[in-house]
């Protein structure tokens, strides 16, 4: 059977390089807190938000239930590890804050493709194919395995969950897990230039849609995107697990760059034998 699954969005960080806090950088008229607690609240049975001991009464992080770093100076595995000791017998879904191109569809496909009898369940990475250890799951059983990589002085996630018994996951979405570090990668991300796109839908996603089709302006820069961004405008009730896309009336990956202009078809898989 497996474990209940908790929530925690990691803030601890000192945000030396960006030089403000980026739990409060906002986007898409959101700070970047609330918009990953957002994330993790359909999938969690709670959701905590990990902080250092200064950061405690911090008024954005209190408005959350918090986890307090147990053991200082340990980056995003000091987060982990407190949350996972806090609440042992819980598997953790762990996101880092400052993930602004992370989407419901990403966490989707992680939780049903989630391995409980491994330590972790996580994606790889799209630039060097290795783990992505701050959007993953921790099973409980992993608790062992980090105290024992923190006692041997090692504090890279990363360099952990690609020793360790893990369930790798590729992206369909390249980007869903880049950071933004600093303020000119903050301003190019939340400049976004507006693409104009034609949408199709058909079968199941016409009807729930209320149309065949429609024409909009989008920050979408992906396929995976952009059908994220329409799933919660309409409510589509299918995965894009589910459904194959077309752009420019040419089957495409997920992670497929729009261009302004573009024709973009949602197909769902077709009834019957």
């Amino acid at each position: 059977m497996s474990a209940d699954l908790y929530g925690l969005v990691l803030t601890g960080g000192h945000s030396r390089r960006m030089q403000r806090d980026k739990a409060a950088l906002a986007y898409a008229g959101k700070p970047q807190l609330a918009r990953a607690m957002e994330l993790l609240q359909p999938w969690v049975v709670r959701r905590f938000v990990s902080v250092r001991a200064d950061q405690y009464d911090d008024p954005q992080r209190a408005a959350y239930e918090r986890i307090v770093d147990r053991l200082a100076d340990l980056g995003p595995l000091g987060g982990i590890h407190a949350a996972l000791s806090t609440h042992p017998d819980k598997a953790w879904l762990v996101l880092a804050c400052d993930l602004p191109f992370l989407g419901h569809a990403s966490l989707e496909r992680l939780i049903a493709q989630r391995a409980p009898q491994r330590l972790a369940t996580a994606y790889r990475s799209g630039y060097d194919g290795q783990p992505e250890p701050l959007c993953a799951i921790y099973e409980p059983a992993s608790l062992p395995a980090i105290e024992s990589w923190i006692a041997a002085g090692k504090q890279c996630p990363r360099a952990l969950l690609a020793s360790a018994d893990v369930r790798l996951l590729e992206l369909a979405d390249p980007r869903a897990l880049d950071n933004i570090n600093t303020a000119d990668e903050y301003r190019e991300a939340t400049a976004t230039p507006l693409r104009r796109i034609q949408v199709r839908y058909f079968a199941l996603l016409r009807e729930q849609a209320g149309c065949s089709g429609e024409q909009l302006a989008t920050q979408a820069r992906s396929a995976a995107e952009l059908y994220e961004e329409l799933r919660a405008r309409h409510r589509l009730s299918l995965a894009s697990s589910q459904l194959r896309v077309a752009i420019n009336e040419e089957f495409a990956d997920w992670g497929a760059p729009l261009a302004d202009g573009d024709s973009v078809a949602f197909l769902p898989p077709v009834a019957g034998g």
